[in-house]
């Protein structure tokens, strides 16, 4: 496929013809589709951009689970926050985390009334902590989707001090599009697929969901025109019925991937069965810590005791939110009692999360 250069796609003379071509092709599909894609980045392209407002009537584009910060579960941060409230511990964590509530407190709350809990870049200076902090048991919350995976990979299998050790929370996507597959009322007719992740892991784990489900799948840049883009490949191949992986991000993403990447993850992790916030257990949806590494697992190095822990705030909507089922302004706190300063849920906690976004770009 032969894909314009980044001058290209940056051009309104482009974004018109885009348009063009989206509208006479929708005049050729004989009822609404529904795309549905999982990346933050992408609602923020979207919604910045005002894609949906010059899309046909009959295109939706709705949101999946892709902020791995509201997906990660309760119970996870409360294994952290348990970790916290250690004598000579100090928890790590990147920014968007800290804020995202456990069951009954979050970590910057536990940083308010005296825990040494860090914001971090990544887990390189975490471990540069735990070397600075002999005595001190340094333990890194490692959060996000394959993207980041093989960051903490990498520090694991480098041999980090022993007073390092990591709890586990990263999720796996295309387990996870595999189960929106499985959900009727979506009636999905195609996904625009994260750039990021598809980086790492290539063309290859989207096959099933043409060979095996007949959906389309665009893997798709961040630029506004990649996206229109990306919405008139599927809606050709809606069209013609195909149900092909394509690459429309092909400046960034290699049909096999970042193989190092791989390496790395295959090396330190196994994929598991996870539970993802709101959502629930999902089959391979997850990565834990292979037993060769157990030394550096918090879970294995001590004991964690946590309650039944409870993932989603009373009158909450970011569980169907996030699966597309509905938008942040049909939750009934949304711009009342949950807004960015006072925020409830974890989807408008996150820069990522899909309140957060609506709330900054939709107006009413």
């Amino acid at each position: 496929m032969d894909i314009p250069n980044i001058n290209i796609l940056r051009s309104k003379k482009f974004t018109n013809k885009l348009l063009n071509s989206i509208n006479n092709i929708i005049n050729d599909i004989d009822r609404p589709v529904k795309f549905m894609h999982v990346c933050g980045t992408h609602e923020h392209t979207i919604s910045k951009y005002g894609l949906r407002s010059i899309l046909p009537s009959n295109i939706e584009i709705i949101s999946g689970p892709g902020c791995p910060v509201c997906v990660c579960p309760a119970a996870d941060i409360d294994k952290i926050i348990e970790l916290a409230k250690k004598k000579d511990t100090i928890i790590t964590t990147f920014g968007d985390m800290i804020r995202v509530p456990g069951t009954n407190i979050s970590l910057a709350e536990l940083k308010a009334k005296g825990a040494d809990i860090r914001i971090i870049y990544g887990p390189n200076d975490a471990v540069k902590i735990a070397k600075e902090n002999p005595k001190k048991e340094v333990i890194f919350f490692a959060i996000g989707f394959e993207t980041t995976a093989p960051l903490i990979g990498y520090e694991i299998q480098s041999g980090p001090p022993s007073n390092f050790s990591v709890i586990c929370a990263h999720k796996l996507i295309p387990a996870a599009l595999e189960l929106l597959i499985s959900q009727s009322q979506l009636n999905l007719d195609g996904f625009i697929s994260p750039g990021h992740v598809s980086a790492i892991i290539g063309l290859k784990p989207y096959n099933i969901f043409s060979q095996g489900y007949h959906i389309p799948n665009v893997i798709t840049g961040f630029e506004p025109n990649d996206v229109l883009l990306a919405i008139l490949l599927l809606l050709n191949e809606k069209k013609e019925k195909k149900y092909n992986v394509l690459n429309e991000y092909s400046r960034v993403v290699k049909p096999e991937g970042n193989l190092i990447a791989q390496e790395i993850i295959s090396d330190v992790f196994d994929s598991i069965s996870s539970p993802w916030r709101g959502i629930g257990r999902i089959y391979d949806g997850g990565l834990a810590i292979k037993e060769k590494y157990h030394e550096f697992d918090a879970e294995k190095k001590f004991e964690i005791e946590i309650e039944v822990s409870r993932d989603i705030p009373p009158g909450c909507s970011c569980h169907l939110i996030m699966i597309g089922k509905l938008k942040p302004n049909e939750c009934k706190l949304f711009r009342k009692k949950c807004n960015p300063i006072n925020p409830i849920g974890p989807c408008m906690i996150s820069r990522e999360g899909n309140c957060n976004i609506y709330y900054k770009y939709y107006k009413k």
